[in-house]
């Protein structure tokens, strides 16, 4: 089974694991539970046949599998009964706003990048594509605004620069 061929059609199995699953974690499982699947039975896979297709197929006879699997009985618990310990939520919205601050605290350039890989999942090559710089300059304002943001969250206040009229 060639390696390249696997790695090109990874992210169509996440994509068909994730339409007949409908959630990120149980998808995940299936597309895991697919690959080993096929390793453990590669010896059934037919050298010039199309890797997809078995792969799509295997896929999507577990997924068959687990959906006529009968389901486990379950018991209702008793809420009273459990004592779980919760995390302290009184400071989520301060840290929120901290971010929030930090974040306009940094240049454009950095924010824009950060929000994009962070809160888009983009790739660094979609980054490159949409904002029309180079790779490198995309890696290197990411890594100089992750360290900023860092040193903001950390209590260190910008130094503000000494700009000065020239006429």
């Amino acid at each position: 089974m060639d390696r390249q061929a696997l790695l090109l059609v990874l992210p169509r199995l996440r994509r068909y694991a994730w339409a007949l699953v409908g959630e990120r974690a149980a998808s995940d499982d299936l597309v895991q539970d697919t690959l080993e699947r096929a390793w453990s039975r590669v010896g059934q896979w037919q050298t010039g046949s199309d890797l997809r297709g078995w792969l799509f197929s295997i896929m999507h006879n577990l997924h068959i599998d687990h959906v006529r699997r009968p389901a486990l009985k379950v018991r209702p618990l008793d809420d009273s009964d459990l004592d779980l310990p919760t995390r302290a939520t009184q400071s989520d919205r301060i840290d929120v706003m901290d971010l929030q601050t930090a974040l306009n605290h940094l240049p454009d350039e950095q924010r824009q990048v950060l929000l994009l890989i962070a809160l888009e999942e983009m790739s660094y090559q979609e980054v490159s594509q949409t904002l029309g710089i180079p790779i490198g300059t995309v890696m290197s304002r990411l890594s100089r605004g992750r360290e900023r943001l860092r040193r903001l969250l950390d209590g260190h206040v910008p130094s503000s620069a000494n700009l000065r009229v020239v006429k």
